[in-house]
């Protein structure tokens, strides 16, 4: 950080004064870059009703941090210094008010965006006094004794607005888009016949650029965790610009066995693991592979004894993991193969689960082989009579069958988000 140094008895300058502000501002937009980097952050600014219920709402107290310039114009005497990128803060202390219009057709209803954008002017405008030299007593009031008033302060502030949408029939309304160099907050939605507006009406923007976690708050890696068992889709929070997947894919079942012999184990799911850059409000389609069916004990044929595939499990496209094979089928004191284990792609780690072991015939015995294990769930255990064990979830490869019993099944798979 720049600093002025000053002597005694020398005659003090108003660059002195602007040139230590601007050092001031210029640090304070460095730690910003250092801290919050160079895209633009909301803190505060909460959209709620007003208080008592009203056709209006309340944006509250906060700030917006945005990329800008060191001064686009003249700072006093100071030139302008448009050349130099510098993080900048505008801050809003009072709430401010917005009023909202109903539709006045029945049926209807509206969407209105509350946006944000940084602001810089110069205000306070007095007519200062100036040194008279000829009459030192009597200043001058305003350069040239003309009486012109002059801004007194720079200040940096949020600027907001309520962009209205286009009624329509209820249901069918779309909000407005985002204005250029504007930030997008929240909707509100009223209908025709409303009288006030409540916290429901109110949603805040999967992309508004929220700082949701302060210093105090903050851990090493990642803070949140969620877990998937079933396909869905995952969409990304406010403020989250990294995520760390993990995919786990379905199990294989193991394979079955008629009179004598064994079955072979189903091979467990594969692996997949990385952090990845995304972007607030997207959202990512998630798929959990389904564990294989366990294989039959009378299909007639080996083949029909077969333990079935596990599924795939994915996130996004990013990375994927495939399901364990089932374990061979067998009959009349046959040895099922083993099922290989499913594999990894498209993370930073992938990894390939574990096989399942073959079926044993023992001639009058048989003993199904144990189901492979994936990264997160162990293989089921075989059993030379009486019903094998599934895999352990998730991903675990199905016990195959011994004497005369079906296989096991494989476990589902699982996906795995951090952030």
């Amino acid at each position: 950080m720049d600093r002025n140094i000053v002597y005694p008895g020398s005659i003090p300058l108003d660059t002195d004064l602007l040139s230590t502000n601007r050092h001031a501002m210029v640090a304070l937009g460095a730690l910003m870059r250092a801290v919050l980097g160079s895209g633009v952050v909301v803190d505060g600014l909460e959209v709620a009703p007003t208080v008592p219920a009203s056709l209006g709402l309340l944006v509250g107290p906060g700030s917006i941090s945005q990329l800008s310039t060191v001064d686009a114009g003249a700072y006093g005497s100071l030139a302008a210094d448009a050349g130099s990128a510098l993080v900048k803060m505008g801050i809003n202390l009072a709430p401010i008010a917005f009023a909202l219009a109903v539709p006045t057709t029945s049926g209807q209803s509206v969407t209105s965006l509350i946006e944000a954008a940084f602001q810089e002017a110069d205000v306070d405008p007095v007519v200062l006094p100036y040194y008279n030299a000829a009459n030192p007593a009597q200043p001058y009031l305003g350069p040239g004794n003309l009486g012109t008033a002059q801004n007194t302060r720079r200040v940096q502030r949020v600027q907001l607005q309520l962009k209205a949408g286009v009624p329509a029939t209820t249901g069918t309304q779309v909000a407005p888009a985002v204005d250029s160099g504007w930030v997008g907050l929240a909707t509100v939605t009223v209908a025709h016949g409303q009288a006030s507006v409540t916290a429901g009406d109110i949603a805040r923007l999967a992309t508004a650029p929220v700082l949701n976690y302060r210093l105090p708050e903050l851990r090493p890696g990642f803070s949140t965790v969620q877990g998937f068992t079933a396909s869905g889709s995952f969409q990304v929070p406010a403020g989250v610009t990294r995520l760390r997947v993990r995919a786990i894919g379905g199990g294989g079942g193991g394979g079955g066995n008629t009179t004598q012999g064994g079955g072979g184990g189903g091979g467990g799911g594969g692996y997949a693991e990385g952090v990845f850059a995304v972007g607030p409000g997207q959202v990512l389609a998630v798929t959990v592979g389904a564990g294989g069916a366990a294989g039959a004990n009378n299909s007639g044929s080996a083949a029909g004894n077969n333990g079935g595939g596990g599924g795939a499990s994915g996130f996004g496209g990013l990375l994927s993991a495939s399901g364990g094979s089932g374990g061979a089928g067998s009959l009349a004191g046959g040895q099922g193969d083993s099922g290989p284990g499913g594999g990894g792609s498209g993370g930073q780690v992938n990894m390939t689960g574990g096989a399942g072991n073959a079926g044993f015939s023992g001639g009058a015995t048989g003993f199904g082989g144990v189901g492979g294990a994936a990264a997160g769930g162990g293989g089921g255990g075989g059993a030379s009579s009486g019903l094998p064990s599934a895999g352990a979830s998730p991903g675990g490869g199905g016990a195959g069958g011994g004497g005369d019993n079906a296989g096991a099944p494989g476990a589902a798979g699982a996906v795995i988000v951090e952030y």
